[in-house]
């Protein structure tokens, strides 16, 4: 198993997943300029775009929680989650390394997102990302689908890549963000 951490959150992949931090500028290295999501992984021949936002980090601040929630409510959140999809499809296609379909998947962690507020997000995100092109000119696929998800429907979905949170484990005193 392969792991990858990002904050607060721990997630295994198995060796074939080849899970990879892509918003570091070791590996990105046009961060100055483009956005990045947090990984990129492959997974039965198709590439995912996995962005985490995590303002139920213990460590996240009073603040930075309510600047979250009126990012999330006002539509800030979905127009940087655009960009953060659609730069890292650039990057990624000008370096030839989109294989199969791309599925971005955004986890959104956050206990008060209740089911509904997830597919509403979800659905307000797949407009601004075109998961249709224009019939005639588009010969490939940008983005085969979008999700919104929290940790309990990641757990559903995506239940071959366990995740946890480092601060309720006994284990979880290593807050270095590691790359696998």
């Amino acid at each position: 198993m392969k792991t990858f951490q990002e904050g607060d959150l721990e997630f295994e992949f198995p060796e074939q997943a080849v899970p990879r931090r892509f918003d570091d500028s070791k590996t990105h290295r046009l961060t100055h300029c483009m956005k990045a999501v947090d990984c990129i992984f492959e997974w039965g021949g198709d590439t995912f775009f996995l962005e985490i936002k995590d303002p139920d980090n213990p460590k996240t601040q009073t603040r930075g929680r309510g600047q979250f929630e009126n990012d999330l409510q006002s539509g800030v959140l979905n127009s940087n989650l655009t960009y953060k999809y659609r730069d890292s499809f650039l990057y990624e296609y000008a370096s030839g390394r989109v294989r199969g379909k791309v599925h971005y998947i955004v986890l959104l962690c956050m206990k008060s997102l209740d089911s509904y507020m997830l597919t509403s997000r979800g659905d307000e995100l797949k407009k601004y990302l075109p998961l249709e092109g224009p019939s005639g000119p588009w010969q490939k696929g940008f983005v085969a689908s979008c999700a919104v998800l929290n940790l309990e429907a990641w757990k559903r979905v995506f239940g071959q890549f366990p995740v946890r949170r480092l601060s309720e484990t006994s284990s979880g005193t290593n807050q270095s963000k590691n790359s696998a």
